[in-house]
């Protein structure tokens, strides 16, 4: 094993820590959909944390979570453990505290910890309720929230949120690609092994897959900008963030000497809604607005039958009942035969509007069987996104053993604030599916990095190595499970070890709330770069859209 994966089993990996606690973090999932049951079994698999409450209004996906990770199938639920909503959650946690003031025994246990799961529309409101509790450490789901606004506000509440000693509480973002051994080897090769020397320029792809796109965001929750948010934020605003945290952020914020970030210089972007629209529709389809009543049905490779039924895919007749099949019939499961659950994706894929239903209710629920050259989608199915910096050779702080000579001048600049460029690329129609690909070019040597492995050419040398990251699941390359076990360690950390909880964000969670609001940003700055067809000059454009938004200090 090398020595870059030896490393990967320390604390801050993402790995279990073995030392058992006296008292587990107490977690919160709010909203039992894929992402809430994900979570929910990561923190189960760590030894870290136990998730003790869920909140989510539908009562199968609640049950779901709930017997799964919480209360199993014999015991009901104990007191303060499942709550219809996020609002029940807050009442109650409200009345919960108020009891132990006024010195009620045999009070239930808080939480200390919240993971939130709802749909992206929600993330504002729900994390602003939880931040005006207080003490609570919150994990949300990505992307941070819709609008460049709502970011802000999150931003400046999140800075509120303190805990009983006056810390701001811990926080982490569902970046999730930051977490995975795979991602995380590859900045090690770059920051700490300098492997390829200085990098000059980086290519990223995600290839979304052809079929892929159409559940999510032609037919799905996030087909439309003015009731989701542009694909770009949605599908990619992780591929944003792991671009600038490769190229942009220090190597280490835990560091005494820690240098500042190496920031942006301009912007652009281009792409389009090329594909998936009705002057794309094949004539043979006729007038026919669904799956189900086209008479080229069982040719489309988009057919929704295909796609939820068939058995080539990830359908039905495959034996899956899981995502996408649970997306479009949440309780698949429930149905005791194929027979009873073909029907019910039938009968869900059936559903059809026409130019009588309101667009306010066409947009409100998903249309799985829908035609994908009929449906109301509007974002991008294929996007470039160009990040350029400038030199910015900063020399390092001089440290006590330095001679004068050193604190002269003879010491090199800091590695890697050379000028540098990103291209990121959003694709719709791949095999692939969010298999993405990497290939980084340095002034000592490239490596090109895909899902599985890491190759080094070292042009010094003449040498190609690869490195092949191990891997405990599928979920973002093991990203879904490194981000929620250092989520929950660093939470472990604060509750039951005497960190500070800034301690535990920079060594533990390695991501900063300032990094979050820069990612995010970045993504709305590249999309006013596609609208208006220009290279957007980026510490102008912070200044005007981020910095003077934050000097008003708003309250949320």
């Amino acid at each position: 094993m090398s020595s870059l994966q030896d490393k990967d089993c320390t604390v801050g990996s993402g790995r279990r820590d073995e030392s058992q606690s006296p008292s587990l973090p107490r977690i919160l999932i709010i909203g039992a959909g894929s992402r809430g049951l994900t979570y929910a079994r990561a923190v189960r698999s760590s030894n870290n944390g136990v998730v003790t409450a869920v909140a989510e209004p539908n009562e199968y996906k609640r049950t779901r979570l709930g017997q799964a990770t919480i209360w199993g199938t014999q015991d009901p639920p104990a007191e303060g453990a499942v709550f219809g909503d996020w609002v029940e959650f807050v009442a109650y946690e409200e009345r919960r505290r108020a009891r132990v003031l006024a010195g009620d025994k045999d009070v239930p246990p808080g939480v200390d910890a919240v993971f939130v799961c709802v749909l992206d529309d929600m993330h504002r409101e729900v994390v602003i309720a939880l931040t005006r509790l207080g003490g609570l450490h919150i994990m949300c789901e990505k992307p941070l929230a819709t609008t460049l606004k709502d970011c802000i506000d999150l931003y400046l509440a999140l800075g509120s949120n303190t805990t009983a000693k006056g810390e701001q509480a811990v926080f982490s973002i569902g970046h999730v690609l930051r977490y995975s051994p795979h991602n995380k080897m590859l900045r090690r090769l770059i920051h700490e092994h300098h492997a390829i020397g200085d990098v000059l320029s980086v290519v990223h792809t995600e290839p979304v897959g052809w079929w892929h796109f159409t559940h999510s965001y032609v037919r799905g929750n996030w087909r439309r900008e003015s009731t989701a948010a542009p694909s770009l934020l949605t599908k990619s605003c992780h591929d944003i963030d792991v671009l600038l945290w490769l190229l942009c952020s220090p190597p280490d914020y835990s560091a005494r000497d820690c240098p500042p970030p190496h920031l942006p210089s301009t912007v652009s972007s281009m792409g389009s809604l090329q594909y998936f629209k009705k002057s794309r529709k094949p004539q043979a389809a006729g007038a026919a607005t669904n799956c189900l009543s086209c008479p080229i049905e069982e040719t489309c490779k988009y057919s929704a039958k295909r796609i939820y039924l068939g058995k080539e895919l990830v359908g039905l007749s495959s034996g899956n009942k899981n995502w996408p099949v649970s997306i479009v019939v949440p309780d698949i499961e429930s149905y005791g035969d194929e027979k009873g659950a073909s029907d019910a994706l039938l009968l869900e894929l059936g559903k059809d509007y026409n130019a009588s239903l309101p667009d306010s209710q066409v947009a409100r629920r998903n249309w799985f069987g829908r035609c994908v050259y009929e449906s109301d989608n509007d974002v991008c199915d294929e996007q470039v996104v160009t990040i350029t910096w400038e030199e910015d050779q900063i020399q390092p702080a001089p440290s006590s053993h330095e001679t004068p000579e050193d604190e002269g001048g003879t010491s090199d600049p800091i590695h890697g604030r050379g000028a540098k460029m990103a291209i990121f690329h959003m694709v719709a129609q791949t095999k692939a599916i969010c298999e993405r690909y990497t290939h980084l070019y340095g002034t000592d040597g490239e490596i090109y990095a895909d899902s599985t492995t890491i190759t080094v050419q070292d042009f010094r040398t003449g040498k190609s190595t690869t490195h092949r990251p191990r891997l405990e699941s599928a979920g973002h390359g093991d990203g879904d499970v490194g981000l929620t076990r250092q989520f929950v360690l660093a939470v472990d950390k604060v509750k039951n070890h005497g960190w500070s909880t800034d301690r535990a964000q920079k060594e533990i969670i390695g991501c900063t709330l300032e990094e979050v609001i820069r990612s995010h940003a970045m993504v709305f700055c590249a999309e006013k770069a596609r609208k208006n067809r220009t290279v957007v000059d980026w510490q102008q454009w912070w200044a005007a859209e981020v910095e003077s938004r934050l000097s008003q200090n708003p309250n949320p």
